[in-house]
């Protein structure tokens, strides 16, 4: 009976130690997770930097091997990027410019959006100001600059307004094509349970008509910084734009390329917080398409 129970508690016991094995394999499927969330994002920082790595190599040579003064070499262009934008000039030339290219692209959007909803919403009014909008449309933002110029003056109302006069077309045009593509079957189904006024506004037309708003705005950003370094450019003194045309204009050529990688950096800034705002408000949408893909 000894023997037997020896056994018998030794199978216990051995089943009682296989039972609890698993149990430290835990950690190291923590730690494989953790190592493949660093690992996805070290692959996607090689995504992100790749291409500008390869950028700056290639002009790296091009300019090491070129005799030009208009082509500085990648340390120069740093340097001057150093000197420049790490000084007191951040806050007389960069920041008025940012508050500038906010306040117009804002303003643009407010009025697009709203505008864009009554267009979609009534047939007639769209009828009534189609032509006029399309004239409006038609004419180029920059030329319009010696006319804000004779209206505003030449202080920021001026540049603000030559931003919103570019920045508000993508934004009034995919709103108006978003609101006319709202679903009638769900447009219906609003009507019949009651829901109208500023809750079917805010609801069905502005949810559904979002992803066309969100694109426009996207492209209205990209005009935005375009608008903001022109207005900049006439009768301004100060600025990106005023700051790129007088390094341009006394031969400063590494703080001129300076002043433009500085704008693509505020560029990039800019479309990577659009797209994490993006992601918020289309995160319904973005859910939808990969279930309809069965993703």
């Amino acid at each position: 009976m000894s023997r037997h129970t020896r056994t018998v508690g030794s199978d216990d016991n051995g089943t009682a130690a296989g039972a609890q094995a698993p149990a430290p394999s835990a950690r190291p499927r923590r730690r494989g997770a953790a190592g493949a969330t660093l690992g996805r994002l070290s692959v996607r920082t090689l995504h992100v930097l790749l291409l500008p790595v390869l950028l700056i190599g290639v002009y790296a040579y091009a300019s090491a091997t070129s005799d030009s003064y208009y082509t500085p070499t990648p340390d120069l262009i740093a340097a001057a990027f150093v000197e420049l934008w790490f000084s007191e000039r951040f806050f007389v030339d960069v920041l008025p410019s940012i508050a500038r290219l906010l306040t117009g692209f804002t303003v643009a959007a407010v009025i697009g959006v709203g505008l864009g909803v009554l267009l979609g919403l009534s047939s007639r009014t769209r009828a009534l100001l189609e032509p006029v909008l399309e004239f409006l449309r038609a004419i180029p933002p920059p030329v319009l600059v010696p006319l804000m110029i004779l209206l505003a003056g030449i202080d920021d109302s001026m540049k603000v307004m030559v931003i919103i006069s570019g920045c508000v077309w993508p934004v009034l045009l995919n709103t108006v094509e978003g609101v006319r593509a709202v679903d009638p079957v769900l447009a219906d189904t609003a009507r019949c349970y009651g829901i109208t006024g500023t809750t079917r506004l805010r609801v069905l037309v502005l949810r559904s008509a979002s992803p066309q708003i969100m694109a426009g705005l996207r492209l209205a950003l990209a005009l935005a910084i375009i608008l903001m370094v022109i207005s900049e450019m006439f009768a301004s003194s100060s600025g990106l734009g005023f700051a790129i045309v007088q390094f341009q204009r006394t031969f400063a050529i590494p703080e001129m390329w300076a002043g433009m990688v500085l704008l693509g950096l505020i560029g990039f800034a800019l479309s990577a917080l659009f797209e994490l705002a993006e992601g918020r408000v289309l995160g319904w949408y973005r859910g939808l398409r990969a279930a309809n893909r069965g993703e």
